[in-house]
C-alpha cells in the first residue's frame, strides 16, 4: 500500500465547520460560541473546506491538529 500524502486541518477549522455545517449554526452564532468574529468564522470555513475537498479529491490523509487558541464547544455543554 502506497504512502497517502496528508492534508492538516487545524482544529480552529474543524470546529467552524461543525458547528456551521453539522449542528446548522450560523457563522454570527459559531464566532460567538467560539469567542471569534463572524469573519473570522467565514474565513475558517473557507481554508477548512477547502482542505476537506482537496483530501477527499486527491485522496490524502485529512489530520486534524491543533491551530489556533479557539475554544471548542463541545455539544453536551450548549
Amino acid at each position: 500500500m502506497r504512502e497517502l500524502e496528508t492534508v492538516a486541518l487545524r482544529l480552529d477549522e474543524f470546529e467552524a465547520m461543525r458547528l456551521c455545517d453539522l449542528d446548522g449554526h450560523d457563522q454570527e452564532a459559531a464566532g460567538q460560541r467560539m469567542g471569534v468574529s463572524r469573519g473570522t468564522v467565514q474565513r475558517l470555513l473557507q481554508s477548512g473546506r477547502a482542505k476537506l475537498l482537496r483530501a477527499l479529491v486527491d485522496s490524502s490523509a485529512l489530520v486534524i491538529e491543533k491551530g489556533a487558541d479557539h475554544e471548542i464547544v463541545h455539544p453536551h455543554d450548549q
